[in-house]
């Protein structure tokens, strides 16, 4: 699986020009030597310098954003995914945003949360759609959270069979002992054991193509713009209504 971090290079994302004043130079400088840091490899070295970025503009999303990919190079995914965390008011409306919501993916894939890692993957998809590295990992978490929910669900049936009604269990265990002795029977004459009803679905259930699931992430893409566009313009719709009301 690819599990590469998207990169910003040296470049500040502010919410006006107003605090471009005072840090703008030195701020740059910090990034672009911390940058350097982490294409060597030296990635305490390079959280360092984007600390000092961030105390002479705490603004700098550049800053920030890379800052947490260091930390995720040094295996501190939960304090580099509590940093991206603070960019999820201005990172999806940014131009970096697929970035951003692919490196949040990669995170919650380290930390096993499947399907916010889905999501993230999805949301970075529908704005990138050529990303290939993003959709390797997008069916690598929809699969890892199908298993996880399959899992769950035996589970779940295991512990209804275990806590049966009052005055089942006694009869629910001679039908398993009978089932195990009818399997013992058919392995001793050489038959294969009786199979339950899930591993015979299980096995006749086709294994996805790559190809298939390309096109399963492309009709998904396609369905969740046509949604997008379609609220988008309901949005415009009633901002004109409004304008038109009040000018009135």
């Amino acid at each position: 699986m690819i599990f590469t971090v998207h990169r910003i290079v040296a470049l500040l994302f502010l919410t006006s020009a107003a605090s471009l004043l005072y840090a703008e130079e030195s701020d740059r400088r910090d990034v672009r030597k911390g940058n350097r840091e982490f294409d060597d490899g030296n990635f305490r070295e390079a959280v360092v310098d984007y600390q000092k970025a961030l105390l002479r503009d705490s603004t700098s999303f550049a800053a920030s954003y890379n800052m947490a990919n260091a930390l995720y190079r040094l295996d501190n995914v939960a304090e580099g995914k509590k940093i991206l965390d603070t960019l999820a008011a201005v990172a999806p409306e940014s131009e970096y945003a697929a970035d951003y919501y692919y490196n949040l993916g990669n995170m919650a894939l380290a930390g096993k949360n499947y399907r916010e890692a889905v999501d993230a993957y999805r949301n970075s998809l529908l704005r990138n759609p050529g990303d290939t590295d993003a959709k390797e990992n997008y069916i690598y978490a929809k699969k890892k959270l199908e298993d996880e929910q399959n899992r769950q669900d035996q589970d779940q049936n295991q512990d209804k069979n275990d806590n049966g009604g009052n005055g089942q269990n006694d009869d629910k265990k001679q039908q398993d002992k009978d089932q195990d002795n009818d399997k013992q029977d058919d392995q001793n004459k050489g038959q294969q054991p009786q199979q339950s009803p899930q591993e015979q679905q299980q096995q006749q259930q086709p294994k996805i193509s790559k190809q298939a699931a390309q096109q399963m992430i492309n009709a998904m893409l396609a369905k969740e713009k046509e949604t997008q566009d379609k609220v988008k313009k309901e949005k415009a719709a009633a901002m004109q209504s409004k304008q038109k009301e009040k000018n009135w």
